[in-house]
């Protein structure tokens, strides 16, 4: 055990209290040729928020002392939340007055001031800033007579940062710039900070875009060292490897990517065997060969973690003489790959396999739209032209359907969710966003990636070797209940007790498909779950239903990907020893944690890209009506999902017609006086109001909502009943009068 771990335990015994220095030294019997040694070790942990020094320089566990460790989450109105590091924590309130200099993103120290009262969060006061997220900020410099500032892009950093006349470096009024911090904000102070680079005048063409990457500290080039190494490769293979690998060149394989893929890394091959029995061959590019450990282009590679996809542009995660080039499986040419060739019978049962290096040569390059096409609609053009790979393709779909049927029978869950595609102009303007068609030609590949990912995975984990597996974890249990309450208040039955199962979740799922509601709950079950990572342990995928699972299908633009094919082909060859073992260990550990966390980088980066586009489509249609539903009800209003996926925000202030209340547990808005009621998934006619483009924001005002539209059908239909009635009693007032009349 380690002093930093002796301390910790120390520290959380129950009869410890706060000591200082000196005390501890005592206790741990410390010379005094290893004092400061001692002296350094406590001033690393409390930098590290392990510890807390006292105003009496005595140290204890923060935790012990009511203070919290998390990070900042904070709003354009100066307040901000604590969210804490330890799970199943509550957010902290935190007021303007008690953020003490402290930045969004900052990792800081919260001593609570109030806990949960009446309804209200606990708030606390920021007591010490352990670490800074933001030491480059991209914001918009203004000039003054004797100084400028800069107005960050990012509205969750309220402050305005100070520049003096000598750091502005050539920014002129208007411009977005990178600005270093210097020095940073107190109580009453400004942060002060010097212009490092000008990215052009506000408006530019791709400066919105270029602004977010630059934001999320994305790379834009490749370092010379990296491009020049990339140059070097030879794009001949050698004969040797000819030789060694297995020889699938005159096997009928193809690739199926979208119209706009460049990196294509993967193939697949198809073969009927006997008793209705399928030979599946996934092939994908050998990028470890060209990407060997600890050279500057894997360097490069486990920086970046993953390619980034911003609309108009890729960062890619290799240089493009290998993502587009010797490494993509272009059509017609040899190319290295790592193939997992399987067996799989008619109930979806992978029954023998095998994983091999090998050299193959693709036939055609495909793409989703013309296999959907050929397979979808009998396309008479695309049929004739590819006459001979038509049965592969027929086969494809049949194998896709087993598989897919054999997934959902153990209980994966399916989200269907509409993903959309924005389309820009030459000038990067948004012209059109639909929805993404998630079609037959997808679904194979979908379904060929993923059996294909499991079955290496376990392949792996029986050889008991370091490996990275993709992992999911079971749902937060809390979050479950309430959504548990939530679709029993929907009307559906729930039953499970205890353990929840993917199948239970799936048969939700299965029951609200079609139905207004079906969004809704989907959403609300996705916000119950664990966000899917990367892990050294096997710990299974909750979502898929599968004990074993790993991304093996991308080594072009992920990097776990390209870690295990290295480790998979060193064990095939025989060359892992224990010693091997070891360092990878402490290989995967790392690649592990590197790869989630610039996974959920990208990720943040790319919805932000998205949020801004939508935003701006939505800019030139103000005053327009759409109709939409309610994706989301919040204390203080709903949100709307127009088809297209873009999403707006109706406040409650718009919704003036009453005084409304938000019932918790109901998910729903209800009016005081006419108990009209606004539900997650109810169908709403919208206008678009407002748009708030700094902070990707879009807001509606309601035009028509289901609830009035019902009303006014049962008006219409009671009006007519009422007028056959008059009807019918004055045909019988004249039958009378002509009775009398007689």
């Amino acid at each position: 055990m380690g002093i930093k771990d002796t301390l910790l335990e120390f520290m959380r015994e129950e009869a410890y209290r706060p000591m200082d220095i000196q005390e501890l030294v005592s206790v741990f019997d410390i010379n005094p040729d290893e004092y400061r040694a001692f002296k350094k070790t406590l001033k690393t942990m409390e930098k590290e928020g392990l510890i807390f020094r006292t105003k009496k320089d005595k140290f204890a566990l923060p935790e012990r002392l009511g203070l919290i460790t998390g990070k900042l989450q904070a709003h354009a109105k100066g307040f901000g939340f604590l969210i804490p590091e330890i799970e199943g924590e509550k957010d902290v309130f935190i007021p303007s007055s008690f953020i003490n200099g402290a930045m969004n993103g900052d990792r800081i120290l919260v001593q609570i001031t109030r806990e949960d009262k009446n309804g209200k969060k606990r708030e606390g006061e920021v007591i010490q800033i352990l670490e800074r997220a933001n030491t480059k900020i991209i914001g918009v410099y203004e000039d003054s007579k004797n100084f400028g500032f800069v107005i960050a892009e990012d509205t969750r950093i309220s402050q305005d940062i100070f520049i003096s006349k000598k750091d502005r470096n050539g920014a002129k009024d208007g411009d977005v710039v990178v600005v270093e911090i210097t020095k940073w904000p107190e109580k009453r102070r400004s942060p002060e900070g010097v212009v490092k680079e000008v990215l052009g005048q506000k408006g530019d063409k791709g400066l919105d875009i270029l602004t977010i990457i630059k934001k999320y500290g994305l790379p834009e080039e490749f370092p010379p060292k990296v491009q020049a190494f990339a140059s070097g490769i030879d794009e001949e293979i050698p004969l040797k490897e000819y030789k060694r690998r297995k020889d699938l060149r005159d096997v009928r394989m193809v690739t199926i990517d979208g119209e706009d893929a460049k990196d294509l890394d993967d193939a697949v091959s198809i073969e009927r065997l006997d008793n209705g029995r399928y030979r599946l061959g996934v092939h994908i590019a050998d990028v470890s060969h060209y990407v060997r450990e600890k050279n500057p282009l894997d360097k490069e590679a486990l920086k970046r973690g993953t390619s980034v996809y911003l609309i108009d542009r890729v960062i890619p995660m290799l240089p493009k003489k290998l993502s587009n080039g010797i490494c993509s499986l272009n059509p017609k040419v040899d190319r290295l790959t790592l193939s997992c060739i399987m067996d799989i019978d008619s109930s979806g049962k992978v029954l023998d396999h095998e994983i091999v290096e090998s050299v193959i040569r693709t036939n055609e390059r495909m793409t989703y739209t013309d296999v959907t096409k050929i397979l979808k609609d009998n396309d008479p053009e695309l049929s004739k032209r590819y006459d001979y790979l038509l049965d592969d393709f027929k086969a494809m779909e049949e194998l896709c359907n087993i598989l897919y049927k054999k997934r959902t029978k153990r209980g994966a869950i399916d989200f269907e969710f509409e993903e959309s595609k924005i389309i820009l102009n030459e000038f990067g303007k948004p012209i059109d966003i639909k929805p993404y068609e998630r079609e037959i030609a997808n679904r194979i590949i979908e379904e060929f990636m993923l059996v294909c990912n499991e079955t290496v995975a376990e392949h792996m984990f029986w050889s008991h070797l370091p490996f990275v597996y993709r992992i999911h974890e079971d749902p937060d249990e809390e979050k479950l209940e309430k959504f548990r309450e939530f679709i029993y208040n929907l009307g559906y039955i729930v039953k499970w007790n205890g353990e929840v199962k993917p199948r239970n979740l799936q048969e939700i799922l299965e029951k609200v498909r079609g139905k207004k509601e079906e969004t809704v709950v989907s959403t609300l079950l996705l916000r119950s779950m664990m966000r899917a990572k990367y892990s050294p342990e096997c710990v299974g995928h909750f979502g898929l239903a599968a004990k074993y699972y790993c991304h093996f299908t991308s080594p072009i633009r992920r990097y776990p990907d390209l870690q295990i094919h290295r480790i998979i082909k060193e064990f095939i060859n025989g060359k892992i020893d224990d010693d091997r073992s070891k360092k990878l260990t402490a290989l995967v550990d790392y690649a592990a944690r590197q790869s989630s966390e610039t996974e959920n980088i990208a990720t943040e980066a790319e919805r932000e890209v998205d949020d801004l586009k939508k935003a701006e489509y939505m800019l030139d249609r103000i005053g327009e009506e759409f109709e939409g539903i309610v994706s989301s009800v919040t204390s203080f209003g709903m949100f709307v999902e127009l088809p297209n996926t873009i999403e707006g925000l109706i406040h409650i202030t718009a919704l003036d017609d009453d005084y409304y209340i938000y019932d918790e547990n109901h998910l729903c808005l209800m009016g005081e006086r006419t108990k009209k009621i606004y539900r997650l998934g109810d169908f709403v006619k919208v206008r678009c109001s407002k748009v708030d483009i700094p902070n990707r924001e879009i807001y509606f005002d309601m035009v028509e909502d289901e609830y009035i539209r019902e009303e006014i059908k049962a008006s219409k239909e009671l009006a007519e009943k009422i007028s056959e009635v008059k009807q019918e009693l004055k045909e019988e007032d004249v039958e009378e009068t002509d009775d009398n009349i007689l």
